[in-house]
């Protein structure tokens, strides 16, 4: 145990500043100021080691968080870094970038602000890496047994990082220019900069795993091609589709989705400007939706110098607390202020959109939204409400439907993620789904774990048993009471 009178002696949570918002809204670096090393043993000291550690629960990679608490308590980094990379292949994504299931599950959490167990994750892979601790594993032996991963977002890094260490080649196959996923394109690198996932392909590449980008598999290569090149295939493609909002005026020019204006922006701040770069500037932008994601285009957006940001959520402002229909440890539904907020913008709550309005050369104006009332358990407009929001620029961050299934011959009931077993196998034999691709929409976390079960059954597929770990099955979805 990190420190038996910690919780006691510090029962307060701390986090490192944010750099000031005048300050980082010139820029797009991440928001965090350097770590105080005092303050991180401070809080990892806070740990309890419970006797049942809800927080592994919380945590679907099974997180050995604890134990890695003990280590940085004590200062043994080496032994952090292996405790952590034991059960998660890239801590410094998902201390970035998850919004952290393991700390609503953390028992600390009953009558006290929960462990920052994101803030010592990510400090250990950090500090791990400058100090040259996290090293490439090399396979010992080669099998012979080829796979092909197509995606190379958190599910098909993950996969082909466990499976190449297994001894198997590997290809990852990314129909971007650039690796990543929507890790590199759809995050913005004022919350994850994109050097943390170059130096992590650089781990993978000489530890042997094979890259090709710029690659569309259903139309530069069909999928059976691939089956015939290879002994398994793994889907990781994401879920992709956006939900789209199908109302009056959808058509009108200014009303995007979300990642149709955040690809571009990151990609410009890659030095990739394209031919679909949105700028933000002057204009009087609203979101619709009050997930990540809308935090994400409202970052942006101020960066940008709107004059404007509004951002809107069909639904009621959440407590600042759990309620007794959000009971620990399963995750609350509160009211979050994540960096972007803090920066700017509005926030309103029970506004549904009822139509988009525009002018006679089809350019949108503004939206007309009313109250929202809650009748029969639905949400809808109420009648005599409604007014109009002046907008020059509409954002629809309202979440994914599924993934693309358009040129793959695989099973899709409905569109909205690919059919698997408890193995992760899809219909094809051969053929695994990891990820969003067979979950849908969820989080980085998962992404991951899902990448390390599969790789886990491919293995088992190609050799009749394995030794690596799986930490989750397709059917799991999150802590069980």
């Amino acid at each position: 145990m990190a420190d038996p009178h910690g919780f006691l002696t510090v029962d307060h949570r701390e986090v490192p500043k944010r750099r000031p918002v005048p300050i980082r809204l010139l820029d797009y670096r991440e928001v965090y100021e350097a770590g105080d090393p005092a303050q991180l043993r401070r809080q990892a000291s806070r740990c309890m080691d419970c006797g049942v550690p809800f927080c592994h629960q919380g945590c679907p990679l099974g997180n050995l968080i604890p134990e890695f608490n003990d280590a940085m308590y004590r200062g043994e980094l080496p032994r952090a870094v292996e405790l952590l990379h034991a059960t998660n292949n890239f801590p410094e994504f998902t201390g970035r970038a998850c919004p952290a299931p393991c700390e609503n599950a953390c028992v600390l959490g009953i009558n006290q602000p929960a462990v920052t167990i994101k803030q010592v994750e990510v400090t250990i892979v950090d500090e791990g890496f400058e100090a040259g601790l996290i090293q490439p594993v090399v396979p010992e032996r080669i099998t012979g047994h080829t796979v092909a991963v197509i995606g190379s977002g958190p599910a098909g890094l993950a996969a082909a990082q466990q499976l190449t260490r297994a001894g198997h080649t590997v290809v990852v196959y990314e129909r971007a220019e650039s690796l990543g996923g929507l890790l590199r394109f759809g995050i913005p690198d004022f919350k994850l900069e994109k050097h943390h996932i170059d130096r992590r392909l650089e781990q993978m590449r000489a530890e042997g795993t094979r890259f090709e980008t710029g690659v569309d598999i259903g139309r530069d290569i069909s999928l059976e091609e691939l089956r015939t090149s290879f002994d398994a295939v793994i889907m990781c493609t994401g879920a992709t589709v956006p939900r789209d909002m199908p109302i009056e005026g959808r058509e009108l020019d200014g009303v995007e989705f979300a990642m149709d204006y955040l690809v571009p922006s990151n990609q410009a701040q890659a030095g990739q400007v394209g031919p679909r770069h949105i700028d933000a500037r002057g204009k009087h932008v609203i979101i619709i939706g009050g997930g990540d994601t809308g935090a994400d285009c409202l970052g942006t957006a101020l960066r940008q110098q709107a004059a404007s940001v509004t951002t809107l959520a069909i639904g009621a402002k959440p407590p600042t607390e759990r309620g007794e229909a959000d009971p620990w440890p399963t995750v609350p539904r509160i009211f979050e202020v994540q960096s972007s907020h803090e920066e700017g913008g509005t926030r309103r709550y029970l506004a549904s959109t009822t139509r988009f309005v525009g002018d006679t050369a089809g350019r949108v104006t503004g939206i007309e939204v009313a109250k929202t009332q809650f009748a029969d358990g639905r949400r809808i407009p109420t009648p005599g409400t409604e007014h109009v929001l002046e907008a020059d620029l509409v954002l629809l961050a309202l979440g994914f439907s599924g993934p693309e299934t358009a040129d793959l011959d695989l099973d899709a009931p409905g569109g909205r993620a690919f059919t698997r077993d408890e193995s992760y196998q899809s219909s094809l034999p051969g053929v695994f789904v990891a990820g969003d691709a067979g979950r849908g929409q969820s989080l980085i976390v998962w992404g991951i774990a899902e990448g390390r079960a599969a790789a886990a059954e491919v293995d088992r597929f190609l050799t009749g048993s394995t030794r690596l770990p799986e930490p989750v099955r397709p059917s799991d979805t999150g802590i069980k009471c």
